[in-house]
């Protein structure tokens, strides 16, 4: 291996343990514990070493946001492509979308809280696009194309979106589940990139498959998919 290469090799596990100290430093002490500052002190470099790798405390955020979206994405998708009709994909996808949040907590709090990503920030996001698309798709194909020409999907997508983030929100920091441990994972010393593998130990809030939060996230995604139904079916005037 040439100097150059050895350098540049250095250079990728310096970054990568930057990043997995961060995160650790998320998941044992909440997002506003973590700083540059605290960050050089895990790994005991200087700030100006941090800074040479990342411009600010911003690049690292926007880091674990792209990772984020992704995973998200990814398990949209999965669920998706286990169904063939449109509103199964929809009901489907909400469902991974709840589960998402909870199994990923930290990742959550980023992506649709303290660094939700700006219209400047967005086009850094390439996964953000994808999750669009891949619930706004289904969307449209619940309607036939001409049919109902007032119908509108980017209005649909941000109707759905929106209960399911006010839905999760509610769960995710509703006082007496967060003192029960339910519904928040528990601190994990996982990098972020072991995080992203599947676990079957994320918490959920409390009697995941028929308490009421889960007949809640249910009941909503049923109205959704009627009022689109309802739409389809409507003549115009």
């Amino acid at each position: 291996m040439g100097i150059t290469d050895r350098k540049l090799r250095q250079k990728e596990e310096v970054r990568t343990s930057i990043l997995d100290t961060a995160w650790e430093i998320v998941v044992t002490e909440g997002w506003q514990s973590f700083s540059i500052r605290k960050v050089a002190d895990a790994i005991e470099y200087s700030v100006p070493v941090i800074y040479s790798h990342f411009e600010n405390k911003e690049a690292i955020l926007l880091e674990f946001n792209r990772k984020g979206f992704q995973l998200l994405v990814e398990a949209l998708r999965a669920a998706k492509t286990k169904q063939d009709k449109p509103a199964d994909q929809i009901r489907a996808m909400g469902n991974a979308y709840w589960n998402f949040a909870f199994a990923n907590k930290e990742y959550y709090q980023l992506m649709f809280g303290l660094g939700i990503p700006s219209c400047d920030s967005a086009g850094k996001i390439p996964a953000l696009g994808d999750f669009n698309q891949v619930i706004i798709s289904s969307i449209v194909a619940m309607v036939a194309p001409g049919k109902t020409p007032t119908f509108n999907p980017w209005l649909k997508y941000k109707s759905l979106w929106s209960m399911l983030h006010g839905l999760v929100s509610i769960n995710m920091i509703a006082p007496d589940r967060v003192n029960a441990g339910q519904g928040v994972a528990a601190p994990s010393h996982q990098s972020h990139e072991q995080a992203a593998a599947p676990s079957n130990n994320s918490h959920q809030p409390e009697e995941d498959d028929k308490g009421l939060p889960r007949q809640v996230l249910d009941d909503v995604m049923c109205s959704f998919i009627r009022g689109i139904e309802a739409a389809e079916n409507a003549r115009p005037d």
